[in-house]
């Protein structure tokens, strides 16, 4: 099958987003698909622009907020073009940027089915920017992009129930898998962990997600204090970048900030997990929140609300734990039962990580979205 997956983000930029669509990618590819990526030209990128059957990149901006992220521009005219010779059986339009609206109308001129996937709550994040009036006019933006493509495809029944409430439709469901060769207890480094300031019995507890203002990091960083002033040898570990990150650096100097790591660098993200005990997941607008089955993989005792991926995979008291969405009290007491117990940790930690070898690995899920495009195409 000829597949143009069309994206406004891709590796190596990092991101959720950009990781799950590189596994797809090259996942698909392995199965024989010839999968054509359709992005805007990256920042890294200083001239020329890319139009075979594996890479069409266009004109882009940067995003407001994330300089280092770029939407790309309507191209309708030269997707068509592009599409003629590529011969598309369907058309996959992953966000809802210009560059999306563009290949799906361009989709439609051409007869070509088009599929798309909700990977982002834009809307529940607008309240975090200081602009909560526009959560429903972004709501019916997602819902006029997503209903004029065959179908929407999501990573949780509980998103695609929401939406599908909301007026979303056609919804679909495909899951999101871990790379199990990156990620998995084995990567335990205990140079790393000293080069943090760990010994063998340290407790260390780590984060990783985009410093930017929807990651609920006020509730992060207060766990971390309440922590830490109570059992002071704790070590806290923070690995991402974002316009956020120099804040939190002059509030809590105490943490290491590793800086982002790169997806091309999973195996090194995949040490940072592993030589971690504890990991704390905060977020409550992510659609479904990949760091968190990565750590879980690497044999990390996990604790999160109970949403989105938590949801599905945390099995409270057994290979995680997980508390109310919204119930900050309940998370601030569980991070401090965390942090005093190794025992609870460990445990936590090896069922964690045998789940995952298990539940978590790529191919099913590259199976499923497989079927779901010869379904459209």
């Amino acid at each position: 099958m000829n597949i143009s997956l069309v994206t406004e983000t891709y590796t190596p930029e990092v991101n959720g987003v950009a990781m799950t669509l590189s596994q797809l990618v090259n996942h698909l590819r392995s199965r024989g698909h010839q999968v054509q990526v359709v992005r805007p030209r990256q920042k890294q990128e200083s001239t020329g622009l890319k139009d075979d059957d594996r890479t069409v990149s266009v004109r882009g901006a940067p995003i407001p907020r994330y300089p280092d992220l770029r939407f790309g521009l309507p191209c309708g005219k030269r997707l068509r073009t592009s599409w003629e010779r590529f011969q598309p059986d369907i058309v996959h339009v992953a966000t809802e940027g210009p560059l999306g609206l563009s290949a799906i109308r361009a989709a439609k001129r051409l007869f070509v089915p088009c599929t798309s996937t909700f990977h982002t709550n834009f809307h529940e994040y607008s309240k975090h920017y200081n602009a909560p009036l526009l959560m429903k006019g972004v709501l019916a933006y997602l819902r006029w992009i997503h209903n004029q493509t065959h179908c929407t495809m999501h990573p949780t029944q509980e998103l695609a129930g929401a939406l599908e409430a909301s007026g979303f439709l056609n919804n679909q469901v495909f899951g999101r898998g871990v790379d199990l060769n990156a990620f998995h207890a084995n990567a335990r480094d205990e140079s790393l962990r000293s080069s943090w300031g760990a010994g063998p019995e340290t407790t260390v507890i780590a984060h990783v997600s985009r410093f930017a203002a929807e990651k609920n990091y006020e509730l992060l960083f207060k766990a971390y204090r309440k922590i830490l002033d109570t059992y002071p040898s704790t070590k806290f570990v923070v690995v991402g970048d974002g316009p956020v990150k120099s804040k939190w650096e002059r509030i809590f100097p105490e943490a290491v900030y590793t800086g982002a790591i790169s997806l091309e660098s999973r195996p090194e993200l995949g040490k940072v997990y592993a030589s971690s005990d504890v990991f704390l997941y905060l977020s409550n607008t992510e659609t479904y929140g990949n760091v968190l089955t990565e750590a879980m993989a690497c044999g990390a005792a996990c604790l999160a609300f109970d949403y989105a991926a938590a949801a599905i995979h945390i099995q409270d008291d057994t290979n995680g734990l997980k508390v109310p969405v919204g119930d900050e009290e309940s998370f601030l007491a569980n991070s401090l039962r965390l942090a005093s117990d190794t025992n609870l940790q460990r445990r936590l930690g090896r069922t964690a990580a045998a789940y995952a070898v298990e539940h978590l690995d790529w191919i099913p899920v590259v199976e499923q979205f497989e079927s779901l495009l010869f379904r459209y195409a």
